[in-house]
């Protein structure tokens, strides 16, 4: 059974690309008039497909497979045969991609062909389990009282799957913000897994989701997504360019960083305009990165966060675009394995870089 796929033009930070995706045929049925799913395209259309580097999709493949091979029969017979690929034979790799997929168009609102792609990473703070005059920002474990909130009770309107909030006297409650978590009432405290020396680090260790901590003896653990408080995400670097703070042209991932260093009695309340906050737990695998929401370890620049309620996890993209500060085309095929708070919509995908200073610089 031949697994179908799908097209789009995107935006990647600031330039525009194209993206693919590959979803069950009966996923199809419908959707034509709607965002998402469109007209089957050739594989001869997917420009730089030809020089993709086969060899490195089955890996990712394979790691997913446990998770999509019991839930359709077609990932099913794909995952079987995928066993018996030669993880070298980049032709072999290759012409099984096209025997067993088929690209389809995607489509946005309003029949849009535009969207954006976006980058994240795993970044390395500095910690200790114990707080210092040094390592005094904490970050908390999912707290006890945080619950998840029925229909009826969604006091944010954010998507339902996301309610979140707390119980007092009888009543349902939003739950606390980033401001009120980090505010003098500490509301939380005593729920610390461990503190780290830079508030803003934490900070952006909030957007990516997961990240590795080097502490006091020298060992690294890592941190992983729990839980989310269920208040919307709101990107900073959007009111820092309301602000005037910071060009469109040139806001980033370090722009921000170098905003908040140089501005430190406004730093707080900018970044109190996110209330979104994200608890964490320990991470035991860091060797093979962290785990998206499909419960795989993300492989870097194979694997993006999309948003499921369009793209099914486990589909593979076919993204075409440019890295910032380049001219050079950055096309390849990835993995939909993840998820996140600010990518929604049919046209968007947050591409996983990995660590180190080439992935931060990449997902800036």
């Amino acid at each position: 059974m031949k697994i179908q796929v799908k097209l789009t033009r995107t935006v990647t930070l600031k330039t525009i690309g194209k993206i693919f995706t590959f979803v069950s045929l009966s996923t199809l049925i419908g959707c034509a008039s709607k965002p998402g799913i469109s007209s089957a395209v050739n594989w001869s259309k997917l420009n730089g497909w030809q020089q993709d580097q086969h060899s490195q999709l089955l890996p990712p493949l394979l790691l997913q497979c446990p998770k999509l091979q019991n839930k359709q029969a077609a990932w099913k017979t794909i995952c079987q045969q995928a066993q018996s690929l030669a993880s070298d034979d980049s032709i072999q790799i290759k012409e099984f991609f096209q025997k067993h997929f088929q690209p389809h168009k995607i489509v946005g609102n309003n029949s849009s062909k535009t969207g954006m792609i976006t980058g994240y990473y795993e970044p390395l703070l500095q910690g200790s389990y114990v707080k210092t005059a040094r390592f005094s920002y904490p970050l908390y474990k999912k707290p006890d009282n945080l619950i998840k909130l029925s229909a009826s009770n969604n006091l944010l309107k954010v998507k339902d799957s996301r309610a979140r909030g707390r119980i007092h006297l009888g009543q349902a409650l939003a739950y606390y913000s980033r401001a009120q978590i980090d505010g003098p009432n500490r509301p939380l405290a005593g729920n610390e897994l461990l503190w780290v020396d830079s508030s803003d680090d934490a900070f952006f260790l909030h957007i990516q989701g997961s990240g590795l901590v080097q502490m006091t003896d020298g060992s690294i653990v890592g941190v992983g997504y729990a839980e989310q408080n269920g208040h919307p995400y709101r990107a900073i670097g959007r009111d820092l360019i309301e602000m005037q703070q910071i060009s469109k042209e040139n806001i980033s991932l370090q722009s921000i960083k170098a905003w908040l260093t140089a501005n430190p009695n406004k730093a707080t309340q900018l970044k109190n305009k996110n209330p979104s906050y994200i608890f964490f737990n320990l991470r035991t695998d860091i060797e093979q990165g962290p785990r998206g929401s499909l419960n795989v370890p993300l492989t870097p620049e194979r694997s993006v966060a999309v948003d499921r309620n369009i793209i099914p996890l486990g589909s593979p993209l076919w993204l075409s675009t440019q890295l910032p500060n380049s001219s050079v085309p950055y096309q390849r095929l990835v993995f939909a394995q993840d998820t996140g708070g600010a990518i929604n919509g049919p046209i968007r995908a947050d591409v996983f870089f990995g660590r180190g200073e080439r992935a931060e610089t990449l997902a800036g």
